[in-house]
């Protein structure tokens, strides 16, 4: 059978492509990658929050297509379950999909005055109050599962799809110079060092690709 087949956009700027890379990596599936160019119009829409619909990262396995970050994490928990991307028990399950589920449709104003940029960084970055009520509500909901499962990751001692879902806020926090309470900082030292993060932002860093809109206004 030939390998899966994930598209992404920016490794730089592509938070969504982020996560739905590493779903695919703590899965364990093996797959190709294709990159679209930050000059193809679809893509740059997407990156800068602008398009109605994303349809990057999209995945290709065994003759499925299915698109979406939230998609691809419950596709990949049906087809490799042995992975755990969802917890075993019942109740732990509902609350890692409810969060996943909070990060996929909200904090909107933490995406748009915080965007992902793994080469930049800003120094005492000034972060006002729209995007500070959801910096809180996020560490809120880090420190409540690392609490009540025990951590390192929030599910569990093993990175689960909340951990992809939250791991495009952990690079931010770290661009834009957060200042955080130790739990929440001790999680995004564990996320940032897992063997996918460090060779995805490896990569982020030696592409070549600029987008001036996110470049300039920060």
């Amino acid at each position: 059978m030939a390998p899966a087949t994930l598209t992404i956009n920016s490794r730089n700027y592509g938070a969504w492509s982020l996560r739905g890379w590493l779903l695919c990596k703590l899965a364990g599936l093996d797959f190709d990658e294709v990159v679209q160019s930050s000059d193809d119009p679809s893509t740059r829409a997407e990156l800068l929050l602008l398009s109605p619909s994303f349809l990057v990262p999209r995945l290709e396995h065994d003759g499925v297509t299915v698109w979406d970050t939230l998609a691809i994490g419950e596709y990949l928990h049906e087809v490799r379950p042995q992975a755990g991307l969802l917890p075993e028990d019942r109740a732990t399950r509902s609350h890692c999909r409810s969060i996943c589920g909070e990060m996929h449709s909200g904090f909107a104003n933490l995406r748009a005055a915080l965007p992902m940029n793994i080469r930049s960084q800003h120094s005492k970055f000034k972060v006002w109050d729209g995007a500070r009520a959801d910096i809180e509500r996020v560490l809120a909901i880090w420190r409540d599962c690392l609490d009540a499962y025990g951590g390192p990751y929030l599910f569990s001692a093993k990175p689960t799809m909340a951990d992809a879902m939250y791991a495009p806020v952990c690079t931010r926090l770290r661009s834009y110079d957060v200042e955080l309470d130790a739990v929440s900082a001790r999680y995004c030292d564990t996320i940032m060092a897992l063997e996918p993060m460090a060779e995805w932002i490896a990569a982020a860093l030696a592409e070549p690709e600029e987008l001036e809109e996110l470049d300039v206004e920060f």
